[in-house]
């Protein structure tokens, strides 16, 4: 069974990731978290069973300035050697977020286009 981690910290776009996420896969189980420190206890607590997918957002807490809360979560989680082989998405509104993303050699959605194309979930693991 795939294992997939949601990260917003708004709770309209965990549920719509979740849905589609849930529509599109069999045999998934999907956690999800509210904020990169909720995310990053999660994902310390299944290190010996990682997650295949974590799509976060990038702003959430404002604790990390000036890195977004989701780069904060992304730094941590490629520290940790057993997520290595993790797919890692960034979803966000934030204008930079290709930049950020081609940064920390991960995958992006832009929200804009999550909300209308519910097709970019296809193929993400």
């Amino acid at each position: 069974m795939k294992k997939v981690l949601i990260v917003d910290d708004s709770q309209s776009w965990v549920n719509y990731h979740k849905a589609n996420i849930l529509n599109i896969y069999d045999e998934v189980e999907v956690d999800c978290a509210y904020s990169a420190r909720q995310a990053y206890d999660l994902i310390f607590g299944m290190v010996s069973n990682p997650y295949n997918l974590i799509i976060t957002d990038l702003n959430m807490e404002y604790d990390f300035e000036p890195l977004y809360a989701g780069e904060w979560l992304i730094e941590q989680i490629q520290l940790l050697k057993q997520y290595f082989k993790t797919q890692i998405y960034i979803c966000s509104a934030a204008y930079n977020i290709k930049m950020i993303a081609e940064h920390y050699n991960v995958n992006y959605i832009p929200k804009p286009l999550a909300s209308k194309d519910r097709d970019v979930y296809k193929g993400l693991f």
